[in-house]
């Protein structure tokens, strides 16, 4: 990072969505982002295709609201500098996931457009200037309000010309010692073949020349990962020490720390190249960063005799993928642009000139110095109470009634880790079953699988090898776990397994009881920090077996296996969903309570949509809570007018399923409440294996629906989604008292009472 100062199917693909106003989240410099971007309601009735935002444009709103967080004042400093690195690390997702997909479809000339009314070309190019548009308002937060603050707090983030001459050569000795012989600058020549750009890197790209000869060659030379990108100057040895002020900054931060004096690597090197290039004349040099596609679609599953083995192929095939984007500054070098279009094969739709600093994700690094004085405080996860006797087994615990954990207000460890180590090391155990489909690199569970499976119990894990860029991971996990005697499957051909649940079989007075986990996140102990997220443990007889039904399925063979309670997709989920949304539309017309509250991740499938919208029109209140993006268009008058939707932003990330039904029933309590892990999209209604269960305690069910009230009554983490597709954030009222949920917000209030 150069620190120097800088002025398809039934789901719906892109098209039109909301904008967030700069006025309403803070996006000021951006006056571009107040767009008309949903066309004039048609009477009140909708056509077709205008019922609908875009999947596409509206996911890269929630970014928007992720870059909004880093525009907050109210957010800690070094959590801004967080954010802005999140808001790239999305991006980089997104583009490698959605933008090559329009790719794929505009060079196979689909001109079709998606149920929005756009075509895949005109999607792209409303993506395209969405990107550069919210990438500016970044770059204009970091220069005029991140980089000012973290140099009042003494965290300075210096140019290379901004050192001293003295400074420059204990700079420019380190660069010698530690980068030089990392370094390894690739000549193009015919003597040289153009170097493979791998994904993600940033890069200088030099042209150079001897000082006889006017023909000018390009070399490129990767930013290493392997050093520091941000180098604290300070620490080098030989370093001078500062005295008093400078034109860099302070010596000490406005509380008495030390400070800390950052340069980029980048720059060091682009002010060491003579040492790269020794005897050459150096013409330009710019930097660049690449990003390739991960949408390398292999063959049919079904057709493969080896899925591991596919898998494997396909993420060989991934690491030279298609160049997708090519980031630039504003004021490229022709001549290295011209290098790089003709040897990387890009067109000028693929060329991202951006204000600002290319690598952001540099910026993790600052938000990781030790200073708790900008950091949001620590929290630490409270062991749920039920669990907290040591002397009590957890299997007491749920057999006394089921168990409701709420992440990462409760302890991840103390909960779903402790039910699965305590099952490994239990004699009384006779076997255990879980799906992995993202874990830690050094999961507990995995060491708990294999600790049973040594042990002499019947041990089966269903490892998911097509998790999106986990690949690697879970193909080693896989073999690791196949090595220590577990039965491993990869699930169902063509299908992935995204269901987050657990069985452990139990040898008890009066025979076998099967105790179960059914979750909304994945079995990762970090992100269970970072993500909000449900689980429950139960050893309900009905629910059991359905698990017991759901592995058999996963890992042998059954056409239509029949559930009691769970609902599972593909083969019932959708359906279940539809006559659940039916029965409230059937309710509003016979006079009978309903309503709907669902709350999830994103919401993107049409025939779901449509069907919402009849419910609405039949008078049902439809409260939706999504964070990502929602193709829903709440709040036309007769179409939507009965539908809000709501997305929370903030400390964690809202990762939790909800589905709550009224079924005839006035008090939400005496409803239907379901959680799961599938969202309200085609991919996890229609291509995946999801689990959603009922939570049938009254008490867990009380405290499942706490989560919607808090929500509600939010006013400091939610922004509502308008029928103009604007997203607004609502703002405390004056009389909102300091330590209500509407003043704390969703994440406060939850840690002050545990969840």
């Amino acid at each position: 990072m150069s620190t120097a100062p800088r002025t398809t199917r039934d789901g719906l693909g892109a098209g039109e969505t909301g904008a967030v106003s700069p006025e309403r989240n803070g996006l000021r410099g951006a006056a571009s982002a107040t767009r008309p971007v949903v066309p004039e309601s048609d009477g009140g009735a909708a056509g077709s295709e205008r019922r609908y935002f875009s999947r596409d444009l509206s996911w890269l709103e929630f970014n928007a609201r992720v870059l909004a967080q880093a525009l907050d004042e109210r957010v800690a400093l070094l959590e801004r500098v967080r954010f802005l690195a999140i808001f790239t690390n999305n991006l980089d997702e997104f583009v490698q996931k959605r933008v090559g997909l329009l790719n794929r479809l505009i060079d196979a000339g689909i001109v079709a457009p998606f149920p929005d009314g756009l075509t895949p070309r005109e999607a792209f190019d409303a993506v395209r200037a969405r990107i550069l548009e919210l990438q500016g308002v970044q770059a204009e937060c970091f220069e005029t309000r991140i980089r000012p603050a973290l140099g009042e707090a003494g965290i300075v983030l210096m140019a290379y010309a901004d050192l001293t001459p003295a400074e420059r050569a204990v700079v420019d000795d380190w660069f010698r010692v530690n980068v030089y012989p990392v370094l390894t600058p690739l000549a193009v020549d015919p003597g040289h073949r153009f170097p493979f750009i791998s994904n993600l890197s940033e890069n200088l790209g030099v042209m150079v020349s001897r000082p006889d000869d006017s023909e000018r060659q390009f070399a490129r030379i990767k930013i290493p990962d392997v050093v520091p990108r941000l180098v604290r100057i300070d620490d080098l040895e030989g370093m001078p020490k500062p005295e008093g002020e400078s034109a860099a900054g302070p010596t000490r931060s406005r509380r008495g720390d030390d400070r800390v004096r950052l340069v980029g690597l980048d720059e060091i090197i682009r002010n060491n190249l003579d040492d790269l290039f020794p005897g050459m004349v150096i013409h330009d040099v710019m930097a660049f960063r690449v990003t390739r596609s991960a949408d390398t679609r292999g063959e049919d599953e079904r057709e493969v005799d080896n899925l591991l083995e596919s898998v494997e192929e396909e993420l060989a095939q991934r690491r030279i993928a298609p160049v997708l984007r090519i980031e630039l500054n504003t004021d490229p070098s022709p001549r290295i642009l011209e290098v790089l279009e003709r040897e990387l094969g890009i067109e000028a739709r693929d060329v991202y000139r951006r204000p600002g600093p290319l690598e952001y994700l540099d910026l993790y690094q600052i938000a990781d110095l030790d200073r708790p004085d900008l950091k949001d405080r620590p929290w630490a996860p409270i062991t749920p109470p039920r669990l907290a006797e040591k002397s009590v087994s957890i299997f007491d615990v749920i057999r006394e009634r089921d168990v409701i954990v709420h992440h990462p207000y409760e302890s991840f460890q103390a909960s779903v880790e402790h039910f699965i180590a305590s099952a490994a090391r239990d004699p009384d155990v006779l076997a255990i079953k879980q799906t992995l489909y993202r874990t830690s690199p050094k999961s507990p569970f995995i060491e708990s699988l294999i600790r049973a499976a040594k042990s002499g119990k019947q041990v089966a894990c269903l490892v998911e090898l097509r998790a999106r860029f986990d690949e690697h991971r879970n193909v080693r996990f896989a073999r690791q776990l196949e090595k220590a005697g577990v039965h491993v499957a990869y699930g169902v051909v063509g299908l992935k397994t995204h269901c987050k649940c657990s069985l452990v079989v139990r040898r008890e007075q009066g025979g076998v009881r099967c105790y179960a986990h059914v979750g909304t996140g994945n079995y990762h102990p970090r992100t269970a920090q970072l993500y909000t997220d449900l689980g429950l443990l139960t050893c309900r007889r009905d629910i059991g077996d359905d698990v017991v039904t759901l592995f058999n399925a996963l890992t042998g063979h059954a056409e239509t296996p029949v559930y009691k309670k769970l609902l599972v997709a593909p083969q019932h989920l959708r359906k279940a969903f539809a006559r659940l949304i039916d029965r409230e539309i059937e309710n509003a017309r016979a006079g009978r309570p309903a309503r709907i509250v669902a709350k999830m991740n994103s919401l993107e499938d049409k025939k779901t949509a449509d069907r919402l919208y009849a419910a609405s029109q039949a008078g049902v209140p439809v409260e939706l809570y999504v964070r990502g993006f929602c193709c829903v268009r709440p709040g036309v008058e007769g179409l939507s007018e009965n539908i809000t939707v709501t997305s929370i932003i903030g400390r964690f990330l809202e990762h939790a399923r909800i589905y709550h039904f009224a079924a005839g029933q006035e008090e939400m309590l005496e409803g239907e409440t379901y959680i799961g892990s599938g969202d309200w999209m085609y991919r996890n209604l229609n291509d995946r294996v999801e689990a959603v269960v009922p939570i049938e305690d009254p008490e867990a069910r009380r405290r499942v629906l706490n989560i919607i009230e808090v929500h509600r009554a939010d006013r400091r983490n939610a922004w509502d989604l308008r029928a103009d597709g604007s997203y607004v954030r609502r703002a405390a009222s004056a009389g909102a008292a300091p330590d209500s949920a509407e003043a704390l917000g969703t994440f406060e209030t939850m840690m002050r009472s545990g969840g």
